[in-house]
């Protein structure tokens, strides 16, 4: 609300005429969210019922919810009070938020709301089925794993073209929803490229590039990322980690073509120098490969890949 007016997230943080960042705080509007109140299954938090817990992580809890308005059933993203008060917390909920108002692409979770509400900052997503870290629990076709692998693709090329650095590329960051659509979420750890980074270490153990723990991490390190999550498709588990060399690939599904072994080969390449230079550059390599799967089953057609890539949601 400013001045009597709701706004849209992407009204909220974007200039209409020019696009570019407008000087509004979330220190602003937590100054005038007031106390928290408590949650819990049947609270409501302005239109949305909460339904269940979904999970909790270190910073925040993800909620399912009913959208009392739209009537749909919602995710509802609330970070933990603790960090609500914490001028360095907001400051990188503010950036998440701002990142995700400025993606559309059908491989990305769209950000549907982010406000203050009865003293907690609530960010609001269309609800999923599982996480793809859940799916992968069960027995995944060759097909259907080729179908997410070129929509995962897709989503992080999106990113690396809007300058975005993800940096927590792993399952349990893929969104499943109904007709094998797959999302990648949760730009928490994310920044705007621009070649200059902090020094720490970011990201998750087992899927995050030695670069990237050293805490240089770039485009590549994304790549190198989602190489792991694509490896794990298909042969049902991650390499030894952190390792030196490139691993066995034997363990890999038959039937994949030596192309796509290839390609996932080299985005995986401990030296960051020999992987691809962004995913952009590994999706036009997935463009090339008509047939990853031996025995045909499956074709990737390179308009039909491009088409994914830039297709846009209005």
């Amino acid at each position: 609300m400013v001045h009597g007016v709701w706004l849209s997230p992407a009204a909220l943080l974007f200039s209409a005429s020019s696009r570019l960042p407008v000087a509004v705080s979330l220190k602003i509007f937590r100054e005038e969210a007031g106390t928290a109140t408590s949650l819990r299954v049947g609270s409501r938090l302005d239109k949305y019922r909460i339904l269940r817990r979904l999970g909790e992580g270190g910073f925040a809890t993800v909620y399912s919810a009913q959208d009392l308005v739209e009537d749909r059933k919602v995710a509802l993203k609330i970070p933990d009070s603790r960090y609500v008060t914490n001028t360095q917390s907001l400051d990188d909920m503010q950036r998440e938020v701002r990142i995700m108002a400025r993606m559309e692409h059908p491989s990305v979770l769209p950000l549907k709301d982010a406000r203050f509400i009865n003293g907690h900052f609530v960010i609001v997503f269309p609800l999923g089925e599982e996480t793809l870290a859940d799916r992968l629990t069960r027995r995944l076709s060759r097909a259907a794993a080729m179908d997410y692998a070129v929509q995962m693709i897709s989503a992080v090329a999106y990113a690396h073209e809007q300058s975005v650095l993800h940096r927590d590329i792993k399952p349990d960051n893929f969104i499943l929803f109904p007709d094998q659509v797959i999302r990648l979420t949760d730009f928490g750890l994310a920044r705007i490229e621009k070649g200059d980074h902090e020094i720490s270490g970011s990201g998750t153990l087992g899927y995050c590039a030695p670069e990237q723990a050293m805490g240089k991490p770039t485009y590549r390190s994304d790549v190198f990322s989602l190489g792991l999550v694509i490896y794990r498709l298909f042969s049902g588990d991650v390499p030894e980690y952190p390792f030196d060399k490139l691993p066995s690939f034997n363990k890999l599904r038959r039937g994949l073509s030596k192309d796509f072994v290839d390609l996932i080969r080299k985005a995986i390449e401990p030296t960051p120098s020999k992987r691809f230079r962004d995913a952009v550059a590994m999706h036009n390599a997935m463009t090339k490969i008509r047939y990853p799967l031996t025995d045909r089953s499956v074709s990737l057609r390179g308009a039909a890949v491009t088409d994914a890539y830039t297709r846009r949601i209005a």
